[in-house]
């Protein structure tokens, strides 16, 4: 089996054998990076001479005996991680100069767990997006149709991990923006509960929402990665203090026996009749393996995207008001004054989306708006909240698609914010609730990957990830790889 198609347990199975040396795998990376990512616009950076350094030092660990389980495997950030001496843009022309002077929490870790960092990953300006469309640098292309989108907002990371460009890539999920992507391009991505995985150095979209998390071939890899990735940081206020279980050794848990709720409100109208007959073909595996389905009502879902996009606006907007042209960042020249050098500064540096988005969240947050917009969305929140603590009292795992459609091709639906909007209809509640949520590819449509969604309670992730395992064990979608890719 070529190197690019193993998973990273695998490779890190291979790397602790001896087979190979993580210096010959990076180098098979970076090769395939050089060769690829012209095509799919996945990498806003690569990191070539770090990336060997790193593996050198991970042979050297390996070589004398203090090596784990993800000592010397490769694998990409998406660009809202703060890496230290390396360039952080966001996808935005606002940070295009920007170098961080520090790691976050995320990309210290899994280097402290010895991985090798190949690059920074493209993605929507900022994380608003569902398209990977917004970028400054281009959108990203999806290697099972270069014609279509690969979702968003690491998108960048999605694709690169679809086309065995990287065994494994950090993301973020404020909205669906590790899952809705992970659909799309078959992949395994999961959003860990709110507060499990820490935000320090993960530049913010919405405080509230954002959650940092993985993007990788199958549950075994989601697995070790989040185990790496996952705990209490002092330096994030909303990080929770909480044990992190071994995840990767809970894998093997019996379905038999399982509750699985099935969501109603997700199979109605708006979703696609074959993407529909997919997901459902994976409820019935799940059946057949002795778990018990159950269907399961939450009347306030279907409020969540409005919700979301007044909640996650108005955060945006608090959030991004820090780049103003004085401190960092894009500066406009030659200024005439100081309110000259704010407008210009992010009229030119912010994109539309993320222009959108700000001033729909300082109209919401405005004196006359504030309790008929933004509070009463808080008001909803608490409600979808109720919907799931009920249904999690009698079932114990949501299920249902992650993305009503198959990708769609670049530019549909880039006029059209609200139908942009919907494409994450089904996976904005989880994140509004806090919840771990996780998306496992199902089968395809028209050539295209689908996904499986997957949602827990507050810190179930052992479950949930042992729920996909469990369904990877018999079927081989996530071991199908883009044929011009493999």
């Amino acid at each position: 089996m070529s190197l690019h198609l193993k998973s990273a347990a695998e490779l890190g199975r291979g790397l602790a054998a001896g087979e190979y040396s993580s210096v010959e795998l990076t180098r098979h990376f970076l090769g395939r990076i050089g060769q690829g990512n012209g095509r799919l616009n996945a990498f806003i950076t690569v990191t070539g001479e770090r990336a060997l350094d790193q593996a050198r030092r991970a042979d050297a660990a390996i070589g004398a005996g203090r090596g784990g389980p993800l000592t010397g495997v490769p694998l990409a950030h998406k660009d809202i991680f703060c890496t230290d001496g390396i360039l952080t843009t966001c996808g935005s022309r606002m940070l295009s100069n920007f170098v961080s002077p520090y790691d976050a929490t995320v990309v210290e870790r899994l280097a402290a767990a010895g991985t090798v960092m190949l690059g920074k990953t493209n993605m929507d300006e900022f994380a608003m997006g569902s398209s990977n469309e917004t970028s400054y640098y281009g959108p990203v292309r999806n290697p099972w149709d270069e014609a279509c989108v690969p979702g968003g907002s690491s998108g960048g990371s999605a694709a690169a991990v679809a086309a065995r460009l990287a065994p494994a890539a950090t993301g973020t999920d404020t909205g669906g923006s590790i899952r809705q992507p992970a659909a799309l391009t078959g992949l395994t991505g999961i959003k860990p509960t709110y507060g499990r995985v820490s935000r320090y150095g993960m530049i913010a979209f919405a405080s509230s929402l954002d959650q940092g998390g993985v993007l990788a071939q199958s549950a075994e890899d989601a697995a070790l990665l989040l185990e790496a990735m996952a705990g209490f940081d002092s330096r994030d206020s909303t990080c929770v203090d909480a044990p992190v279980p071994a995840y990767a050794t809970q894998l093997d848990r019996p379905v038999k026996g399982l509750r699985i709720g099935i969501i109603r409100e997700f199979f109605g109208e708006g979703l696609d009749p074959a993407t529909g007959d997919a997901v459902q073909a994976a409820l019935d595996a799940y059946r057949r393996m002795g778990a018990e389905l159950v269907e399961v009502s939450l009347p306030a879902l279907p409020l969540s995207v409005p919700t979301y996009y007044v909640v996650a606006p108005a955060e945006c907007s608090s959030n991004l008001s820090r780049f103003d042209g004085v401190r960092f960042g894009h500066r406009c020249r030659d200024p005439k004054d100081l309110l000259d050098l704010y407008t210009r500064s992010r009229g030119e540096g912010f994109g539309t989306e993320v222009k959108r988005r700000i001033m729909t969240g300082t109209y919401v947050l405005s004196a006359g708006y504030y309790d008929a917009y933004y509070l009463k969305a808080q008001k909803v929140r608490s409600l979808i909240n109720a919907d799931f603590k009920r249904a999690f009292a009698d079932v114990d795992v949501l299920m249902g698609p992650t993305s009503p459609t198959p990708a769609f091709r670049i530019g549909a639906k880039v006029d059209d914010p609200i139908t942009m909007y919907l494409n994450d209809i089904y996976t904005i509640g989880a994140n509004l609730a806090g919840l771990p949520a996780l998306s496992a590819p199902c089968g395809m449509v028209g050539g295209l990957p689908v996904g499986l969604q997957l949602i827990g309670p507050h810190f179930a992730e052992a479950r949930i990830l042992a729920a996909a395992h469990a369904y990877q064990r018999e079927s081989d979608w996530h071991r199908r790889v883009p044929p011009a890719w493999a």
